[in-house]
């Protein structure tokens, strides 16, 4: 074999391992059997670049071999992941590639969450593609909505305090010193009244201790009358009380029907009748007694006879 010969082939040799280096560095085995290629379509790809890995339920399937930008005009700016899968797992075209971050300090990685339904994915087709927020960016999507609001309450809270300084003015600010002196003194003058209040108090323990022993002893004295009411015979009493009150029924029934001499009296107008006239009479005895005693006491040494008492002449008399 010539010199020649030999130089040309060690050329070949280093130009195809050379080849093979510069794709195997891209993350393409040249040597390993052809595989299946995907593509998905992401409006970002969070760090995501070529030779990142693609797995199936956490076992690597394969390697994202190109990311390009999308050609179509309508779509300007959308980036396109093209990934080769060396495994034979079978998912549906419904499944989703996700990309998700690998660590804190960064490194992207892509998933595959397989689905079976629907047909089955072959070769060329587009997957539905998803971001997964990681750390930082999550805490960012939390926090901008705080610093908006944050950023309202500041700007609300600056122009609150150009009105307030605009609304106090120096005559203002001298009334609304001169309000809290007063505020000061009328805090004093409460102070002091309570102190006074204090002192009240103290000198009239004495006397409030002995009334609150007084209204112990009363309460205790309460309690020996309930004890003493709680021992009596209620029920007899009431009983006796209701025997008492009919034998009273039954003695102002019998007055009102007539029996006995109270009842004869109330319902007797003869009888009162009699009462009146017999009253009467008396008086008139009586009236004529006091006008003509010697008619009822006379004393005669010589046996004068005494005149006898004529209604007529009596009518007549007068009063002295």
């Amino acid at each position: 074999m010539s010199k020649e010969l030999k130089t040309g082939i060690a050329v070949v040799l280093i130009l195809c391992l050379g080849y093979w280096g510069f794709h195997f560095l891209k993350g393409q085995n040249l040597l390993e059997p052809a595989s299946r290629v995907f593509f998905i379509e992401y409006d970002n790809i969070q760090g995501l670049n070529k030779a990142s890995t693609v797995s199936i339920n956490g076992l690597k399937v394969g390697k994202v071999s190109e990311i390009t930008f999308n050609t179509d005009s309508l779509k300007r700016g959308k980036l396109v992941v093209k990934i080769s899968l060396d495994n034979d797992f079978e998912f549906s075209e419904n499944s989703i590639a996700k990309i998700y971050s690998t660590s804190i300090i960064g490194g992207e990685s892509l998933a595959i969450i397989p689905s079976y339904v629907g047909k089955p994915a072959v070769s060329g087709d587009y997957l539905t593609g998803e971001v997964e927020s990681d750390i930082f960016t999550s805490v960012g999507e939390t926090l901008n909505p705080l610093k908006t609001k944050v950023e309202r309450v500041i700007i609300g809270a600056d122009s609150l305090l150009i009105a307030l300084n605009d609304v106090l003015d120096l005559k203002s600010r001298d009334s609304f010193k001169r309000t809290i002196l007063g505020l000061e003194t009328t805090v004093s003058s409460m102070t002091n009244t309570l102190s006074s209040f204090n002192k009240m108090i103290d000198s009239t323990k004495g006397d409030i201790d002995i009334a609150l022993e007084n209204t112990k002893k009363i309460t205790a004295n309460f309690v020996k009358v309930s004890d003493t009411l709680a021992t009596i015979n209620f029920g007899q009493t009431v009983r006796t009380l209701q025997t008492t009150l009919a034998n009273v029924n039954g003695l102002l029934s019998g007055i009102e029907n007539g029996k006995g001499s109270l009842g004869k009296l109330a319902t007797d107008d003869s009888m009162y009748n009699n009462l009146t006239n017999a009253s009467k009479e008396l008086e008139d005895l009586l009236k004529e007694m006091k006008l003509h005693p010697k008619r009822f006491v006379h004393f005669s040494l010589f046996g004068k006879k005494t005149k006898p008492f004529v209604e007529d002449t009596s009518k007549k008399n007068t009063s002295n």
